[in-house]
Parts: structure tokens; C-alpha cells; sequence
């Protein structure tokens, strides 16, 4: 089932300005703040030198620079998140997918790397990984897409067959060529699958409260959906877990 949204529609369900969830999203890790707060001293501390050592006074100009430099460790999230956004924003047309989950697999990611010293004195690279989640989902046109998340203790719900809905973008007014997916929601369930939060949790469920009942545009020919109900394959997935 794929339905056209009208832009407005798009533009409440990824607003311009970050979102709560967004925000949390850059705000990131420990690591991640002290990276910020470094910039912020650095961005006031070069603000001082101008303004004391080389005695340039730039008046208000000057203040409100540090100022938002000074500050940069808590308006830096914002303005990630809101980057992010507008790239999304950009496409031209947006549609609602609601498909099904065709299969998913867990996978450990390497996600960075960090060195240090052992009692001998040696240097050790210490990798941290990750483990996550891939979810692949389709419908019965034999459009699939596929999304990589971080493994959550809720994604133990998960099975194949379960109903799937998301937001898919595109510049072609006939949704033909997919260039971008949101998160993924399963409503059965009010489970999230995502890396980044793309739309409103709050608003997304109303919107596929109200297009339900509306036909689905088909692109291609029918083929049988997976019964919701898990199979052997999945416990042992859960298993490893």
C-alpha cells in the first residue's frame, strides 16, 4: 500500500526544527558532549584573545559571537538535527508505505575504535561494536527496502509477517523511484525501528489511523504477504541475542 502525502502532511511528520528525540539523538554520548563543550571553550577563548590581547572591540558584534560560540555545546544538537531534516525535506514528493516484514537478522558492527596502554605498557586497540538489527520489508507490488538499526530489548517482538508502515520520499510525483525512508513503525506492536528519528512519534500513528481505510496504489502485481506468526528461524534468533 503505498498513499501520496500532501506536503503539508509531510512537513508535520518531519518538522524543520529538531524534535525532542532528535535533539536526544545528537546530543549523543559523554564522549560527545565533552567534543562540544572543547569547541565552545575554544570558540570564547579566541572571542577573549580578539577582544583583550589584541584590543579589537567590534562592540556588540564581538559579544554575540561568543556568546553563541560559548554556547555551541547546547545549541550543537539543534542545529545537526535540524540539518538532517532539511535534507530530507528537499524531496519533492513523499508518500505513506504500509508493507510487511519479510525477514530480519542480527548483525555486530564495528562503530569506532580507541586506543590504549596495558599494564605493560604495550598499545592496545580496543574495538567497540555494536549489535544491530536489519529489517527488511516489502509488499505484495515487490517493492522492499531495507533499514539498520540498534538492536532495542522491544525489537524482541519482532516477526516476520508483522504489518510495517513508513514515510519513503522521492522527486518523481509518481513515487516510481524511492531516493529516502523514515524509521519504521510496526502499529501492531507501537515498536520503532530506526537509527535516526525521522518523524513525530506522536503524530505518525494518528496519520495511519487516517488512511487505513483508503485503497492502496499498486505498482506492480499482487503476490502473497507472510503470515504474522513467528517461525522456528526466529526463535532461534532470539536466542543469540
Amino acid at each position: 500500500m503505498l498513499v501520496p502525502l500532501t506536503r503539508e502532511t509531510f512537513h508535520q511528520l518531519i518538522p524543520l526544527i529538531a524534535t525532542g528525540p532528535q535533539y536526544k539523538y545528537y546530543w549523543g554520548k559523554f564522549p560527545d558532549f565533552l567534543q562540544r563543550l572543547l569547541i565552545s571553550v575554544v570558540a570564547a577563548a579566541v572571542v577573549l584573545i580578539v577582544k583583550v590581547i589584541f584590543r579589537l572591540d567590534f562592540g556588540p558584534v564581538v559579544f554575540l559571537l561568543g556568546l553563541i560560540g560559548a554556547l555551541y555545546w547546547l545549541w550543537g544538537p539543534v542545529y545537526w538535527a535540524s540539518l538532517r531534516n532539511a535534507q530530507c525535506r528537499r524531496y519533492k514528493y513523499s508518500g505513506f508505505f504500509r508493507g510487511r516484514v519479510l525477514d530480519w537478522w542480527i548483525t555486530d558492527e564495528l562503530v569506532g575504535k580507541q586506543e590504549t596502554v596495558d599494564s605493560k605498557g604495550d598499545l592496545v586497540i580496543v574495538e567497540n561494536r555494536e549489535k544491530r538489527i536489519n529489517l527488511e520489508v516489502g509488499d505484495e507490488t515487490g517493492f522492499t527496502a531495507h533499514i539498520k538499526a540498534p538492536l532495542q530489548l522491544e525489537h524482541k517482538v519482532i516477526t516476520r509477517g508483522q504489518v510495517a508502515e513508513m514515510v519513503v520520499m522521492s522527486n518523481r510525483p509518481d513515487l516510481s523511484r524511492i531516493e529516502q525512508i523514515s524509521d519504521i513503525y510496526l502499529p501492531r506492536r507501537e515498536v520503532w525501528v530506526s537509527d535516526y528519528p525521522y518523524l513525530r512519534r506522536d503524530l505518525f500513528p494518528e496519520v495511519s489511523r487516517r488512511l487505513r481505510d483508503r485503497p492502496p496504489e499498486r505498482r506492480g502485481p499482487r503476490r502473497r504477504s507472510a503470515p504474522e506468526t513467528p517461525s522456528m528461524q526466529d526463535y532461534r534468533r532470539y536466542q543469540q541475542w
